[in-house]
């Protein structure tokens, strides 16, 4: 299966002052808003997403049909694929993409200890 570029979101109490953390580790910001409590920050490949008050917990976030920089990739896997794929191999979705859409769309599954996998397809 192609998943697209892996970043984790992580749930954070105060933006900024994870902001500010992740820049001393040497992550700059990549994308995303303050003001509407998120940003992603890059160093090198590895993606962070940082997002106040989104989620319960972190979540593991892979883009079908982008690469690490949020660039289009000619080849990739529709996240329809994917989830049938899934559903094949009889894993639980949580929240399922619209089989009858193209697009952008995302799936939502739980590993075996419960921690959160989105695939958000953006295109």
């Amino acid at each position: 299966m192609k998943l697209g570029a892996f970043s984790v979101s992580l749930t954070v109490k105060d933006l900024t002052v994870s902001k500010e953390f992740y820049e001393k580790l040497g992550f700059h910001i990549f994308g995303g808003d303050l003001n509407h409590k998120y940003l992603i920050l890059k160093n090198e490949s590895c993606l962070i997403g940082l997002f106040e008050g989104m989620f319960e917990k972190n979540i593991l976030t892979f883009n079908p049909g982008w690469d690490e920089n949020a660039t289009p990739i000619g080849d990739f896997e529709d996240v329809r694929e994917i989830q049938q794929k899934l559903l094949d191999q009889q894993i639980q979705i949580e929240s399922k993409a619209d089989t009858t859409t193209t697009g952008p769309a995302s799936i939502l599954l739980k590993d075996p200890d419960g921690n959160p996998i989105l695939i958000d397809q953006h295109l």
